[in-house]
């Protein structure tokens, strides 16, 4: 589903976060990485993403070359990503209606994505969210929420960058839960072994810019 070959990028600064990194995901794998601060874990997400161009490297998803955004934008109705910050996935006036924004976008009636709006807050168990106004929730519940629009769309492959931030116990185990009963394909970016290790089949190290 991903493959990223010999991926080189550095900052503008100058400073080399990948250097020829190698990195793929095949369909019904769960995927770990892990990696220092610093070590460009997020850089490797947003590659994939189509979000930041590689100074060199290639990047095929679902079988194609992506070189351009066209390519990208094909490929990203396919694949969901929940990012580190939830206020950057945020931006609807309620949590019903940032739900519904993808699903709409995708041409759902609004009859349809009430329904898929209600299936993904009943998964998540924040029904009692519908009408809140986003930008005054907790962090956690942010957290949830950007998990729920990501769901909505139905992706192929569900990438998370650290989904337990802000997180309690309780609710660390519910995501982990949906990870494993309703997530075929995932990649995880995280500092927290313990959920990697409830939710993932293997784990990848993020060193001195390639995957060890």
């Amino acid at each position: 589903m991903i493959e990223l070959r010999k991926i080189f990028y550095s900052y503008p600064s100058g400073q080399k976060v990948l250097k020829g990194l190698d990195f793929e995901v095949t369909e019904g794998e769960k995927v770990g990485v892990v990696g220092a601060n610093g070590s460009g874990k997020t850089t490797l997400l947003h590659t994939m993403m189509g979000l930041i161009k590689p100074t060199e490297g290639e990047v095929e998803l679902f079988g194609a070359n992506c070189t351009n955004e066209g390519d990208f934008r094909d490929a990203r109705k396919r694949m969901g990503f929940v990012f580190q910050n939830a206020d950057d996935q945020l931006f609807c006036p309620t949590v019903a209606e940032d739900i519904a924004f993808g699903p709409r976008n995708l041409g759902l009636d609004s009859h349809e994505a009430h329904h898929l709006v209600h299936e993904v807050m009943d998964l998540l168990e924040i029904g009692h969210l519908e009408a809140r106004i986003t930008h005054q929730l907790s962090g956690g519940e942010k957290r949830l929420v950007a998990i729920a629009t990501v769901l909505a769309m139905k992706p192929e492959i569900l990438i998370l960058d650290e989904p337990t931030t802000g997180l309690d116990a309780v609710t660390e185990e519910r995501v982990a839960g949906i990870l494993n009963d309703h997530v075929n394909t995932c990649i995880v970016v995280s500092h927290d072994r313990s959920f990697l290790d409830k939710t993932v089949s293997r784990i990848v190290h993020l060193e001195d810019g390639i995957i060890k």
